[in-house]
């Protein structure tokens, strides 16, 4: 099985380190269910620890990357989970649905292993954070491979959705977590941690333009009001079936 993260994870431990104030996050969203499978569970981040979790990842070269005590892998994908009806409490996927050629069918696995809720983080394709002003191509990206908010309830049945506030100094470099610190942006080593850049072609254009706001003081002049906030709505979504 070849997988997307086979070719694009090479940096991924190093710029992906789980942010602790996500996952009590999504600690609080799995409530008490006690055994929980982690579907597109790349190198672990955000798998409780005081759960017995099960790990899916298709990435092969992510099973490999993950810590000796981490959760048992087993390689496979969303759409076709080598379990039982009911196999477990509560599955969770995080940051992974938009990159599942079946998303549909990805979301009835989960719902068909877990015999209680379903958590999910994603992103709000509609939600249009400051970055995306430079690269629309990112708002594109978005749009195309994000289901709407709408589509988890078609999907899932009953849910909640959330806002999940992103902290100004997050620990976990994925996509529109560098909202406070913009100079991020212009290196491309930072922006290898986040399969957005990848699937881009070419943005050179963009970067050079940020790169030229933050040089003349634009960028700190058209987004002063958040230069003091903790915390920022970038549009991702906590989003928990309900039991």
């Amino acid at each position: 099985m070849t997988a997307l993260y086979d070719s694009i994870g090479l940096n991924y431990s190093d710029l992906r380190k789980p942010d602790p104030r996500i996952a009590s996050a999504i600690w609080r969203a799995l409530g008490d269910c006690q055994s929980v499978i982690n579907v597109g569970a790349g190198t672990g981040s955000y798998e409780p620890a005081d759960r017995q979790v099960v790990a899916v990842e298709p990435s092969m070269d992510m099973i490999r990357k993950r810590a000796p005590n981490a959760a048992p892998a087993v390689q496979a994908s969303a759409e076709k989970l080598p379990f039982d009806d009911n196999s477990f409490d509560a599955a969770m996927a995080i940051l992974t649905v938009h990159h599942w050629r079946d998303k549909l069918r990805g979301l009835h696995e989960l719902r068909r292993v877990a015999r209680g809720r379903v958590v999910l983080l994603t992103f709000d394709p509609a939600s249009r954070p400051w970055l995306t002003d430079y690269l629309p191509e990112l708002a594109a990206l978005d749009e195309a491979q994000m289901p709407s908010l709408d589509e988890y309830q078609t999907w899932l049945g009953p849910v909640r959705t959330a806002p999940l506030m992103i902290p100004h100094d997050c620990s976990d470099g994925f996509l529109y977590a560098y909202w406070r610190r913009p100079y991020a942006y212009l290196d491309p080593r930072l922006r290898s941690g986040s399969s957005s850049f990848w699937a881009l072609p070419d943005v050179a254009k963009g970067i050079a333009r940020l790169s030229d706001d933050l040089e003349t003081g634009e960028w700190a002049r058209r987004y002063a009001n958040l230069l003091g906030c903790e915390f920022y709505d970038a549009g991702y979504r906590l989003i928990v079936s309900v039991d």
